[in-house]
């Protein structure tokens, strides 16, 4: 039976469906959300993590599972320069992923922030798209001392107001806040 949507159509569909996928492949990684990462995956996909990890990407959650959904883990994950190939029912997409994540070093507190690009080969396998084979490339890294002044001062006196992202199944997102 033949696609009744138009073929630009389709491919906008398409893209917009993979650009979320690749989306909720980061908020389930700052969130906690293992499943929800392992989800994004196909059965039987790959991962090579930029010299740090090259596998199965099944191996690869569970090896980040104790990282993901510590308690006191903190990351956030911002992605942009969002590009997609489609052919048919494979696609090939690059985009890029600046880090923050708070880290407990053998000095104290630190933060860190990474740049990376994400290669990934993408398929649709019965109606749904998901990571076939990812390819994480490191591009820059910077490290600092922990300073949690929320914008020197100036945004809040007391943090501990602060609304605050938590991991899953708790934060709000999960909870349909403003939905």
């Amino acid at each position: 039976m033949s696609d009744p949507v138009p073929p630009a159509v389709r491919a906008l569909l398409d893209k917009q469906e993979i650009t979320e996928l690749l989306a909720r492949y980061l908020r389930a990684a700052d969130r906690g959300d293992a499943d929800g990462l392992a989800a994004c995956y196909l059965p039987g996909a790959t991962e090579d993590h930029g010299g740090v990890y090259t596998g199965d990407a099944a191996g690869y959650v569970e090896q980040i599972r104790p990282v993901l959904t510590h308690p006191k883990g903190r990351t956030m994950h911002c992605m942009s320069n969002v590009l997609i190939d489609l052919d048919g029912d494979s696609a090939f997409s690059e985009s890029y992923v600046v880090t923050f994540s708070a880290v407990r070093t053998s000095d104290g507190h630190g933060h860190s922030f990474v740049g990376a690009r994400l290669l990934d080969r993408l398929e649709r396998r019965d109606g749904r798209w998901g990571i076939a084979h990812r390819q994480l490339v490191w591009e820059f890294s910077h490290d600092a001392p922990a300073t949690e002044t929320w914008l020197f001062g100036m945004l809040i006196d007391d943090p501990e107001k602060l609304a605050r992202g938590v991991k899953f199944p708790a934060d709000p997102v999960y909870k349909g806040a403003a939905r």
